[in-house]
């Protein structure tokens, strides 16, 4: 998803989120960075367990228990919304995913094609692994997941609907994967958060609090699960960002944030997401972030 926030002030940070510079890994890494979370607990790059890479297939596979500090089931009886972002297919309906639909304080298209790589390696392709390997391992812990697509539609969907499947879920958190479409140079991930926006159909006033806190677990633990560094472009170092002109952000009335995984542009990130690996890494992230906001 090519980035179209604007750059604001930094905002002091809920909790005692920290971003600490811990070390210096000697296998072929430039270093990592340990995030403090709300919780106070500090994840560490290795501690995580890691299952094995996944095929691009809807199954994935299901490696130990994805969140080591809590019993295996841990989350039994939640529900978790993944939001795979755009569509594979997109490309083929123009036309649909060009109309304009209601995203409260606008209107947008209902969705994009998304960006790739150099190589053509399509972000819609990217958000669907991830997805699916994100999907097993909170299934591991007993989650029911949620998908608002799985490969299993022409196009879409669109961007007010895929609000409507998580709240029509009751989902206890939503997280909407993709990656970035920015400039060579520009690196690193970032998780968007919702504005305070009340116009329309959207009132997001009863979740930007828990989406930020969401939102804050998700980027420490993608921290240490893939040893990327938070945006160099995007929210001055925090990782975080915070927007209003987002439709599955504006209509969403669960705790809901989208994390841009890295920049599909630049080629040293392009490397990383491409690699399957680095894909399990980053679902497993995603798992542990998800896991530690429903378990705090």
């Amino acid at each position: 998803m090519s980035n179209g926030s604007s750059f604001p002030p930094p905002r002091r940070l809920r909790g005692t989120l920290l971003i600490a510079l811990a070390a210096v890994v000697a296998v072929g890494a430039a270093g990592w960075l340990a995030w403090r979370s709300p919780g106070g607990g500090r994840p560490h790059a290795g501690t995580s367990a890691a299952g094995s890479p996944a095929p691009d297939g809807k199954g994935g596979t299901a490696g130990p228990s994805a969140h080591p500090g809590n019993p295996h089931g841990s989350l039994k009886g939640r529900t978790v919304l993944l939001d795979p972002g755009h569509n594979p297919t997109n490309h083929d309906h123009t036309a649909q995913i060009a109309r304009l639909v209601d995203i409260g304080n606008d209107r947008k298209e209902c969705d994009t094609t998304g960006t790739s790589t150099d190589d053509g390696y399509a972000e819609a392709s990217f958000s669907l692994d991830v997805a699916r390997r994100a999907r097993t391992l909170l299934r591991a812990e007993g989650a029911k997941v949620v998908f608002t697509q799985d490969g299993d539609r022409p196009y879409g969907p669109c961007v007010d609907e895929r609000a409507a499947i998580g709240n029509a879920a009751h989902a206890d958190a939503a997280v909407s994967i993709h990656a970035d479409g920015s400039a060579v140079g520009n690196r690193g991930f970032h998780v968007i958060l919702p504005a305070r926006v009340q116009a329309g159909a959207a009132d997001t006033s009863a979740i930007t609090g828990p989406s930020r806190d969401l939102g804050e677990r998700l980027a420490g633990r993608f921290v240490a699960a893939t040893g990327s560094a938070p945006s160099n472009y995007v929210g001055h170092g925090t990782g975080l960002d915070t927007r209003s002109d987002l439709g599955g952000l504006n209509l969403s009335t669960v705790p809901k944030v989208f994390i841009e995984c890295g920049n599909m542009r630049d080629p040293k990130d392009a490397a990383e997401l491409a690699d399957a690996q680095w894909r399990q890494k980053a679902a497993r992230g995603i798992t542990e972030g998800i896991t530690d906001f429903l378990t705090r």
